[in-house]
């Protein structure tokens, strides 16, 4: 079917169309009500989801005192060692 149209051609509206690629579609513009329905049900699942990181990560148990400063000395190494780095300073 796609085949026998050339570019300039439309096809009639009544005709079944075969598969086409959603980008090739003809669009059907949505009433406004389908509009904020779609948005209202998108806000709310982003919420849910916000509400979900958020409990996710105020349910980690409390890391112990050790593991924090040995991950606070790693840092600030990793930190001088990328400013040594990023610097025109030489090594010798």
């Amino acid at each position: 079917m796609a085949a026998a149209l050339t570019e300039g051609q439309e096809p009639d509206p009544d005709e079944p169309l075969g598969w086409q690629p959603i980008w090739e579609r003809p669009r059907t513009p949505k009433s406004k009500a389908a509009k904020k329905a779609e948005l209202r049900k998108q806000r709310k699942r982003l919420q849910e989801a916000g509400k979900r990181r958020l409990a996710a990560s105020q349910s980690r148990r409390p890391r112990s005192r050790q593991n924090r400063i040995g991950n606070a000395a790693a840092r600030r190494d990793a930190r001088a060692l990328s400013r040594l780095r990023h610097s025109n300073a030489w090594l010798w």
